[in-house]
């Protein structure tokens, strides 16, 4: 597509279907279908350690931390609440579920996402409470 076919509402589009790749993959625990979706120089900030986070930068570490915690999360889950989308931006409000010491248990949350080229280039993520 040329720069000038290129229009907000495609610009839109193209980003949530990055995003939507993303959680798809995430939520099936597929850290090489998830691979596939991150730009190499993509970088994914955690929400913890307090006060604030821990950065991962370029996608080997990025699908790495990935891959080591769907293996001590298997069940959780991802709920997508809202998606805002803005041109190469995406807010995404989510519910995080997962058993805990046998109960369900869950965390509300926000991601901020940087799309480019089609994949995602940041994962920003922050938690209430």
């Amino acid at each position: 597509m040329s720069l000038s076919a290129v229009t907000p509402q495609s610009r839109d589009a193209g980003t949530r279907a990055a995003i939507d790749r993303f959680n798809e993959a995430f939520n099936r625990h597929d850290a090489d279908a998830l691979a596939a979706v991150l730009t190499d120089d993509t970088v994914f900030e955690d929400t913890s350690p307090a006060p604030d986070g821990r950065r991962v930068e370029g996608k080997a570490a990025v699908v790495e931390y990935w891959r080591t915690w769907f293996t001590r999360n298997a069940d959780a889950k991802f709920e997508t609440e809202e998606m805002i989308v803005t041109g190469d931006r995406a807010i995404v409000l989510w519910v995080y579920r997962k058993m805990r010491n046998g109960q369900p248990w869950h965390l509300r949350g926000v991601d901020i996402f940087k799309v480019r080229d089609g994949k995602v280039a940041a994962k920003l993520a922050y938690v209430k409470g």
